[in-house]
């Protein structure tokens, strides 16, 4: 199962951590949480109401807020 990644079109962060997610060959499914409002929902319940991405949910169910690609890769055990 791949990881989550709730993002918007214009998320700087997101674009940074897509292309080091790929460039680590890490699968992710992209969320456009502007497109969603499901998504958008989730991403306000695990970040205190905000809309705060790049949120990433993860195969174990566990979120996190704007983490780093060491973190992302802890996270999964690479």
């Amino acid at each position: 199962m791949a990881v989550t990644m709730y993002s918007t079109t214009w998320c700087g962060y997101c674009s940074r951590l897509k292309a080091q997610m790929g460039r680590e060959g890490i699968e992710f499914v992209e969320v456009n949480i502007e497109t969603d409002p499901e998504a958008a929902a989730f991403v306000e319940s695990v970040n205190g109401g905000n809309q705060t991405v790049p949120t990433l949910l993860y195969p174990d169910g566990s979120a996190e807020t704007n983490p780093s690609i060491g973190q992302v890769k802890a996270k999964l055990g690479l």
